[in-house]
């Protein structure tokens, strides 16, 4: 069951407490010896890897009800892949950080997909109606899509997060540089 996301300050307080609390359990169960417990945006990249993993596998993404939406996407600043949506979670108007509305995998030379990324996708109505401020996660504000966008979809909020693939631009970018797409399918 997913819960609205709290205001903006109360919401960075909860998340940063359970963030504070899981380091120290992590540090209490071996000893306190090792290396200090991640910074809480390290923590939050390792926590959506791990909800993330199974979808590596395109058909795994699949069998939870995630379809393609886009062919890859590509831009002079880079590109974000093909995308994934899980038509579900896009229908809600929460973000999840643990289940991401879209997922963005990078074509392989050999025809395969490899996942880079995921999206979090909120519409901005449904968002609007009961918030006074934009979606945020991980301390990060989403970006208002306007509609008529290329997409044909109403107006929405996004925030990618590069958690699969390193990337220059900084973990929330839109566009990842060292993401490719085949030219025939760039748009």
């Amino acid at each position: 069951m997913k819960i609205p996301l709290p205001a903006q300050p109360l919401r960075n307080a909860l998340l940063l407490a359970t963030m504070v609390a899981a380091a120290g359990v992590a540090a209490a169960h071996d000893g306190g010896g090792s290396d200090p417990a991640p910074d809480p945006l390290t923590r939050s990249v390792m926590n959506v890897r791990r909800a993330t993993a199974a979808f590596k596998d395109v058909e795994a993404a699949k069998a939870a009800g995630y379809a393609q939406f886009l062919d890859c996407t590509a831009d002079t600043a880079g590109a974000m892949g093909v995308h994934y949506l899980n038509g579900a979670l896009v229908d809600t108007p929460m973000a999840d950080a643990l289940h991401p509305e879209a997922l963005t995998y990078e074509p392989q030379a050999d025809g395969s997909l490899k996942l880079v990324g995921v999206e979090y996708i909120v519409f901005q109505d449904g968002w609007d109606a009961a918030h006074a401020q934009p979606p945020t996660l991980f301390g990060h504000p989403f970006h208002l899509v306007r509609s008529p966008n290329r997409y044909g979809v109403p107006s929405f909020y996004e925030l990618h997060f590069w958690v699969w693939r390193a990337n220059e631009l900084g973990l929330f970018a839109d566009w990842n540089p060292d993401v490719r797409c085949p030219t025939a399918a760039a748009h």
